[in-house]
């Protein structure tokens, strides 16, 4: 397979990181993004296909569990009149219906169940992707976006399950998602931080928040 641009950097030193009967996963040698070539994204109709078999709109005490791993941590560092958004918020928008009972205002977005686009014509104290940066094919573009979403200061709270070495990799369900993508490390974070001079913090094994400068 031929040689190919960093989704997130732009690099085109990438190697072979790992292979499996679906589809092969390439590393960058600057950012460290493990990532899936082009050929083998689904569809948007295919892409939706998958999310409709997750119970994502399910209010159920397991997932309310989950999304208070990353909605606790947040809601302790705002401010009480902070306002935030759910990027990829899902078919249940349960992050928001979550903060709303702490008091909290979250708008929600989703390209294919809150497809609303005048809720990315604001900006926020707060933006909280839960599960979805794995599924962004342009991680580059992602970026930007989500720094135009923030205002000065605001906070960044990105929850996914992060790459650990290429043989852990080789055993990871988490690759074995058609829809997951874009695989991220420590490594990709403090690259990340460092390119856009952002603060990094590793809150737990699979959630990481931001903070953009003042």
């Amino acid at each position: 397979m031929s040689i190919f641009s960093c989704a997130l950097c732009g690099g085109r030193s990438l190697y072979l990181f790992a292979e499996d009967r679906r589809r092969p996963y390439f590393r960058c040698r600057e950012c460290a993004l493990v990532q899936v070539p082009e050929p083998f994204y689904l569809s948007a109709t295919e892409e939706k296909a998958e999310y409709d078999k997750h119970d994502n709109g399910a209010d159920t005490p397991g997932y309310r569990s989950f999304l208070s791993r990353t909605l606790i941590p947040v809601l302790a560092r705002l401010p009480a009149d902070a306002e935030g958004l759910d990027f990829g918020c899902g078919a249940g928008a349960l992050l928001s219906k979550m903060a709303a009972e702490q008091g909290f205002q979250f708008a929600n977005y989703d390209l294919y169940y809150y497809p609303d686009k005048a809720a990315l014509d604001r900006r926020y104290d707060c933006v909280t992707l839960t599960e979805v940066i794995e599924h962004v094919a342009d991680a580059a573009c992602l970026m930007r976006q989500l720094q135009q979403l923030l205002k000065p200061g605001g906070l960044l709270a990105v929850m996914t399950k992060r790459v650990l070495n290429a043989e852990a990799f080789g055993r990871w369900h988490y690759k074995n998602d058609p829809t997951h993508i874009n695989f991220y490390s420590d490594e990709t974070f403090a690259w990340l931080a460092a390119e856009l001079g952002w603060q990094l913090e590793l809150v737990d094994k699979d959630v990481v928040f931001f903070r953009l400068p003042d």
